[in-house]
């Protein structure tokens, strides 16, 4: 049963902190979890630098190859353009 009695008291806490002691109990909160951050090693900033570039390096070509086809189909659409050669 306490178990139930805990689970609701938050809830009525929360009512009868108002509106100053619920954002001070936002900012405990939040440094509370502040306090969990794990500064990653050399190491792991590294892998994760070069995962990011390697993401972002993909997706660019994948954007300019995606860019080029529409707007050949484009050209060839409105303007006429034969689409082949490519360039």
């Amino acid at each position: 049963m306490e178990s139930t009695a805990k689970a609701g008291q938050p809830h009525r806490d929360a009512k009868k902190r108002g509106f100053f002691g619920t954002i001070l109990q936002f900012f405990r909160e939040v440094v509370s979890e502040l306090k969990k951050v794990v500064t990653p090693t050399r190491k792991e900033l590294i892998n994760f630098v070069l995962v990011v570039l390697a993401f972002v390096i993909v997706m660019m070509l994948l954007v300019t190859a995606l860019d080029f086809v529409f707007g050949k189909l484009a050209a060839t659409v409105f303007a006429g353009e034969s689409l082949w050669p490519l360039w």
